[in-house]
């Protein structure tokens, strides 16, 4: 009897356990749990910081058939840490017999259009190509910093159409298959209504500015002619 396939979860965010990158991820992981695989863990971030951080995450890697990276998209690409180690994983992998493994991303970034994220799932897919890894295909949910690291649970309504997406993924991935592009369309869909999401934003905004003393210099053009 074959043993259970192993799932890692990278995360990719700078907040760590406090994530969207963590709750939506960390769904993901549960779900694969219940298929019946073998899941484990590690946050990019603190990884990086050491040698002894990276030989682990390695190993860690090594050991995994299916790996999720989730991530926040940062300036259209993804986290320079998160680079760096998919760089050190693209070394590892060049000096090393390598085995068959498969990759699925998982990106949120708190613009509204998940076709925000286009660039970096193709960033991903292009290190999938390069490392001889198995591309299972990548997830873009806009509005993500609406999550603010709860739990897809705790978040209610609002990410019922991530949970309805990360479910359908958990079974294609569980029976070796690619992510569905139905899948991919409903992950896509907005969190919240547009209307709501820039209400909520603007809102945001001039608190934050109100307690920086900011609040009337909010339209001030110091670089006009």
């Amino acid at each position: 009897m074959s043993s259970p396939k192993k799932a890692l979860l990278l995360v990719g965010s700078p907040r760590g356990r406090d994530s969207s990158s963590e709750a939506l991820g960390g769904y993901l992981l549960n779900r694969l749990k219940e298929h019946g695989m073998e899941t484990g863990k590690v946050y990019i971030h603190p990884s990086m910081l050491t040698e002894r951080g990276q030989a682990e995450m390695l190993q860690a890697i090594d050991r995994s058939d299916l790996l999720i990276l989730a991530f926040p998209l940062y300036v259209d690409s993804l986290p320079a840490p998160v680079i760096a180690a998919l760089e050190t994983i693209a070394e590892h992998r060049r000096t090393k017999v390598r085995k068959e493994q498969k990759l699925v991303a998982i990106t949120n970034s708190g613009f509204p259009e998940a076709s925000q994220m286009d660039t970096a799932l193709a960033i991903c897919r292009r290190f999938a190509s390069e490392t001889k890894i198995g591309w299972a295909g990548g997830l873009a949910i806009g509005g993500g910093e609406a999550l603010h690291g709860r739990s897809l649970a705790e978040a209610g309504w609002m990410a019922r159409n991530p949970r309805k997406a990360l479910d359908m993924a958990a079974t294609a991935l569980a029976e070796d298959r690619p992510v569905p592009k139905e899948t991919v369309d409903i992950a896509a869909k907005p969190l919240i209504p547009r209307w709501m999401y820039v209400f909520v934003a603007n809102r945001w905004f001039k608190n934050e500015a109100k307690k920086n003393g900011a609040q009337d210099k909010l339209y001030d053009r110091p670089y006009q002619a």
